[in-house]
């Protein structure tokens, strides 16, 4: 599965997101391509910063090359279980992914990657 170009996370409005949409419904409908993104938006920025905390930012940061949960861990100073719990958060708003790998001797270790090359984050208030 390879990385999409760019993640945005925004902020809108019900009427925002629909007009977004449309948009897009227009320019599939004259043949022109939509570059590869994922859109995530929230109707309220302290929603965003609630899911984009300070740590979550830098375990974006720090997860730009395929990593190991315990690497994340012992690189941004902080519990395993607290990395992985931030980890299942952003994966399931489609922001990080992760895989298994075999750990010789010692079971199966958790792989994590971005998501996208690049992540734009977008907040009105």
């Amino acid at each position: 599965m390879s990385r999409k170009a760019k993640v945005r996370v925004v902020t809108e409005s019900t009427e925002e997101f629909f007009s977004r949409a449309r948009e897009d419904a227009r320019k599939l409908d004259r043949g022109r391509k939509l570059e590869p993104e994922l859109v995530i938006s929230f109707e309220d920025a302290s929603e965003m910063m609630k899911v984009l905390s300070a740590q979550r930012l830098r375990l974006l940061r720090a997860s730009k090359t395929a990593t190991s949960v315990s690497l994340l861990a012992e690189t941004l100073n902080r519990n395993a279980r607290a990395v992985s719990r931030d980890i299942d958060l952003l994966e399931s708003f489609g922001l990080l992914r992760t895989r298994y790998m075999p750990n010789p001797g010692h079971g199966r270790r958790r792989i994590v990657e971005s998501s996208a090359k690049k992540y734009q984050l977008i907040a009105s208030i």
